[in-house]
């Protein structure tokens, strides 16, 4: 049933929308938030096939500015954002001093001087702190602007052909993790090239109050004739998971390092000077991970839910992370974390769901990857 608005729950711009759309809300991270509107499974395959939208409101936005905003970032975080361009996006992530991550991010370059930060919605306290505690020395200013955004997701292969007749930035020459500003349907807006489920498709940065509700409802509108519904977290989650996406609190944690969840692409140990973590990565990648992750896919019909034990050959070595039920393969799929040195070729591999081992096969991650 739908949650009424609580004292310490947040609402989006889009709240009044979603409950009037008769969506399921449900607190999540702080905020109420649309779980789904009727069927999460014909949301998730709407987005596979044709479109669906998103709202996003609940990440955080933090402004890193100033003459020195780069270095700051450079210093806080595990890339490079120096050389990002202006108008490109970046995948990054933000560690401890012993190297566990804080949280994923992506980092827009809006100007040489000016750097938005995308953080999930749980930790933007966490991280808008440790910015503003690793500026110190840098004259670069941080600023904590979520209220400030309403952030719409228009994801899935025909999401082009609905935005394109509403906005005046040329979609064919937008590039994947590339930004630009520009207006839809006459509402000024940031569009990136970015998502989360593993299709095509755009994030819309807006001013909340009653543009964001309108800018909704015309994005509805224009997509039904291509198939476009309103999508909720949890078609979310399944889209990212059979994507091989990761999420916080399950692939990531504090006590993993980038190298523990695969994603040691991402720390750049060569950048010039220090950063926050440099000694601690170092040796991880020296070292190599304690974990790999790995897909599986169950052969029958009971889904591995995270923090179900995965065995092989009877013997415990690892746990499921993330699992769902696949709309998309027809299967159980599940995420899990094992030792790193186990014989991932041999043996017979089981997940312990409840008492009982069910048998699933390893697979390479992802589950799915989009043709186009």
């Amino acid at each position: 049933m739908t949650q009424p608005p609580t004292s310490d729950a947040r609402t989006t711009p889009l709240y009044d929308t979603h409950v009037a759309s008769g969506a399921t809300m449900v607190e999540f991270a702080g905020w109420l938030m649309p779980l789904r509107y009727r069927s999460e499974s014909a949301e998730h395959r709407a987005v596979r096939d044709a479109a669906g939208l998103f709202d996003l409101s609940h990440m955080g936005e933090i402004r890193v500015h100033g003459p020195q905003a780069a270095d700051c970032l450079d210093y806080a975080l595990v890339g490079q954002l120096s050389t990002l361009a202006v108008g490109r996006a970046r995948y990054t992530m933000i560690v401890t001093e012993q190297g566990g991550v804080l949280d994923d991010l992506i980092v827009y370059r809006l100007a040489d001087d000016d750097y938005l930060v995308v953080a999930n919605a749980a930790n933007t306290g966490t991280v808008a702190a440790a910015l503003t505690e690793r500026a110190a020395g840098f004259t670069a200013t941080i600023t904590d602007e979520t209220a400030d955004y309403a952030l719409l997701a228009l994801q899935g292969p025909q999401s082009a052909a609905i935005l394109g007749p509403l906005t005046d930035v040329d979609l064919s020459a937008l590039r994947p993790y590339a930004a630009q500003h520009g207006t839809v349907a006459g509402t000024a807006i940031l569009l990136s090239r970015t998502g989360y489920t593993g299709e095509d498709g755009f994030e819309i940065y807006l001013r909340p109050g009653t543009a964001a509700p309108a800018l909704w409802d015309t994005l509805v509108e224009a997509g039904q004739p291509h198939g476009l519904l309103p999508a909720g977290l949890a078609a979310r989650d399944t889209l990212r998971l059979e994507a091989g996406m990761p999420l916080y609190g399950n692939e990531l944690t504090a006590e993993l390092t980038p190298y523990d969840a695969g994603l040691g692409r991402v720390v750049k140990l060569d950048k010039p000077g220090d950063f926050v973590g440099r000694a601690a990565l170092a040796a991880r990648a020296s070292s190599g991970p304690t974990q790999v992750l790995v897909g599986l896919v169950g052969r029958g019909r009971r889904v591995p839910r995270k923090g179900y034990p995965v065995l092989r050959d009877g013997v415990p070595v690892g746990t499921v992370t993330s699992g769902a039920p696949s709309p998309t393969l027809g299967k159980p799929i599940a995420i899990a974390a094992v030792k790193a040195g186990t014989d991932l070729s041999s043996g017979a591999f089981a997940v312990d769901v409840r008492g009982r081992a069910e048998a699933v096969d390893v697979v390479d991650l992802p589950f799915y990857r989009r043709t186009s």
